[in-house]
């Protein structure tokens, strides 16, 4: 009985350790609250993105149980992107013409189909065209669908830009005719006619803490700097640029990758985000990979243009969500916070269809640190030196007392 007893002591000790052990690997942790069933979903909040890996792969789910067993919870992250689906129309072109008001491309759908969008492809490389878009039932009504649309494409040894994608409100026309304004012919190559369905991602604004803009007369560029309140994942940039005139300008978005500070002071190492064309055509914004950032550099490129005015900036990132799966009674803690953590291997991201469309989300609880186990200091044998004196004068005292037995002898 004593041996039993003796064992079960050592079974939980070794429990407890191993309990710490996984969690102790961790800086911090988040009490969850509110589980009531298998599945729920949790909101990442702003503040816990400086503390974990830019690649987010050190995020976990721990429970303990009242056995003081340890759990690891199987999650997937989910970022609230939009989600974009297009189904290809099929039609056919049925004639191209003239007038005095431009040229005319007809096209019919055989098929009572809805669409929303027709991508152009034309064989000019550079031009600047006004487009109008009907559709019809008969040939004969013909009713707006665009007008003074513009399409445009710009191609040289520095540029290749083009923007010749119509969009507009569903229509279910069985023609369409499109008339462009043009002196010379447009050679169209071929259209594309599809129904876009667009699911609207969910985005985070951050507000900017600072931002500072010059204008640097030596590259010819609007050079601005931003500051966030602390570090989250942005992946959408948008300017509001007051100008009303037509502008195309390339602009590269940079952020702060690294710090160091030196002799000479602070020396910043940043790296590119994206890249793109800041345009009065298309003025959706900036897109790009959901990057954990605080610091941006903006780099306009202004050639031997005046300067665009920008009124504001709109910085935006996916809303970061985790699925979990809870199976037993627990105590649980997300927990987070380990530069050598890699990226955990689930099963259930082998199957998320089988995840519920609707969860209910949990509350996170105040982050806390979490403890580590101090590690004995390893101290001096002897940490006052007047035990090194005593011990030295007895080995004087030792050495001589034989010394004179052995004169003694002789």
């Amino acid at each position: 009985m004593k041996l039993i007893i003796k064992l079960l002591i050592i079974m939980l000790f070794l429990n407890c350790s191993l309990a710490f052990g996984q969690m102790g690997e961790f800086k911090y942790k988040r009490e969850l609250k509110g589980i009531s069933g298998q599945w729920h979903k949790i909101v990442l909040t702003d503040s816990v993105f400086g503390k974990i890996s830019n690649e987010l792969t050190d995020i976990r789910i721990f429970g303990i149980t009242a056995e003081n067993d340890t759990l690891e919870i199987p999650y997937l992250l989910r970022l609230k992107t939009e989600v974009v689906t297009s189904k290809d129309i099929v039609f056919k072109t049925l004639n191209s013409s003239r007038n005095g008001n431009g040229y005319f491309f007809t096209f019919e759908i055989p098929t009572s189909e809805v669409t929303n969008q027709i991508d152009l492809d034309f064989k000019q490389d550079n031009f600047d065209w006004r487009i109008k878009l009907e559709g019809s039932q008969n040939l004969n009504d013909w009713f707006t669908v665009l007008e003074n649309y513009r399409i445009l494409s710009i191609k040289n040894e520095i540029e290749d830009f083009q923007f010749t994608r119509l969009t507009f409100p569903s229509s279910k026309y069985q023609y369409f005719r499109l008339q462009i304004e043009s002196k010379e012919k447009p050679e169209l190559i071929s259209a594309r006619i599809s129904q876009l369905e667009i699911s609207e991602a969910d985005y985070q604004d951050y507000p900017i803490k600072r931002i500072d803009k010059k204008e640097n007369k030596d590259t010819k560029q609007t050079e601005i700097d931003i500051e966030l309140n602390m570090p989250v994942p942005v992946s959408f940039l948008n300017f509001e640029v007051k100008n009303s005139f037509d502008y195309y300008r390339p602009i590269t978005v940079k952020y702060l990758a690294d710090s160091v500070k030196t002799e000479k002071g602070w020396s910043y190492t940043f790296r590119t985000l994206t890249s793109g064309t800041l345009n009065s055509i298309n003025k959706k914004g900036l897109k790009f990979n959901s990057t954990t950032v605080q610091k941006l550099k903006i780099l306009i490129d202004n050639k031997d243009n005046q300067p665009l005015t920008i009124d504001g900036i709109l910085v935006k990132g996916y809303v970061h969500e985790l699925t979990a799966r809870f199976t037993e009674n627990a105590k649980y803690f997300l927990t987070y916070g380990n530069e050598n953590a890699n990226k955990p291997d689930y099963d259930i991201e082998r199957f998320p269809d089988n995840v519920p469309k609707m969860l209910s989300s949990l509350e996170l609880g105040n982050e806390l640190e979490i403890a580590k186990e101090e590690v004995p200091k390893k101290t001096p044998l002897f940490e006052n030196k007047a035990w090194l004196w005593v011990i030295m004068g007895l080995i004087i005292l030792v050495l001589g007392w034989f010394s004179i037995k052995m004169m003694r002898k002789e």
